[in-house]
């Protein structure tokens, strides 16, 4: 964010130099004419409007399918929770348990990760208890709404991670930042050096909105990590249900976790 902030600001001041000292030498008309404010408005201007657009409507893609995928993985989590309730007494337990650990660990440790595209590993182990736990269920008139629930949050999960990675290559995105530093320069290189202000403005308000617009694409763009991000609020409800559950037939104590979702010493 910082930098595009920062191109921008150089494209400006660049163009506004190029106006004063490097205009004369280009173009031999009066001083007191010069591109009017509609014509700053042109086939530059243009083309870099729509490419912002169209990369904008991409990121925007794909922070809707990370927020889709966050809240489908929790729906699968919670699935998993009530169809613990039809397991024996040991297994619904452990199950309920082991739900609360990987919310908890999801919440706490994956969801910061992910803010630079990454995962963490310690969802996973709890992820590997509930299979442990299906094994032992096998031929149970639960077992199969169990491995379809924890199936679907696997695959929700896997979507959640995939799309917390920048959908933009760096390639583009840089592109992108070298068309607006052109676009603003040559712009400011066509104002008239005398009577400007309304010109000044223009190019001041285009500069800021072009800015603007790559800052939401490269902040969309990273749903988990920027100013408008996917918060876990489903994940954290899920949690919080799981623990009521679990609580209703055991102790806090024999959770097999700690607030931050990983694994207590034996």
């Amino acid at each position: 964010m910082v930098l595009v902030i920062v191109v921008a600001a150089v494209a400006l001041i660049a163009g506004l130099a190029a106006n004063r000292f490097l205009r004369p030498r280009l173009l031999s008309e009066d001083d007191g004419t010069g591109m009017a404010v509609k014509d700053l408005v042109g086939p530059l201007l243009t083309m870099t409007v729509l490419l912002l657009s169209f990369v904008l409507v991409t990121a925007n893609g794909s922070y809707g399918k990370a927020e889709v995928a966050s809240r489908g993985e929790a729906r699968a989590l919670d699935q998993l929770v009530e169809t613990a309730e039809y397991a024996p007494a040991a297994q619904r337990g452990r199950i309920q348990a082991d739900a609360v650990c990987y919310a908890r660990a999801v919440r706490e440790q994956e969801w910061p990760a992910m803010s630079d595209g990454h995962g963490s590993p310690a969802p996973s182990v709890w992820s590997t208890d509930f299979r442990l736990t299906f094994r032992t269920l096998e031929g149970k008139p639960a077992f199969g709404m169990l491995i379809g629930a924890d199936n679907k949050r696997s695959d929700e999960r896997e979507e959640r991670l995939t799309q917390a990675s920048a959908s933009i290559p760096s390639a583009i995105f840089w592109f992108m930042l070298a068309t607006l530093f052109i676009t603003v320069t040559a712009l400011g290189i066509c104002l008239p050096r005398r009577n400007n202000r309304g010109q000044l403005i223009t190019l001041t308000v285009i500069t800021a909105l072009l800015t603007t617009m790559l800052v939401i694409i490269r902040d969309v763009d990273r749903p988990f990590g920027g100013i408008v991000d996917v918060r876990p609020t489903a994940i954290t409800e899920v949690e919080r249900q799981a623990t009521r559950d679990f609580l209703a037939h055991h102790q806090a104590s024999e959770l097999p976790c700690d607030e931050d979702g990983n694994r207590r010493a034996a």
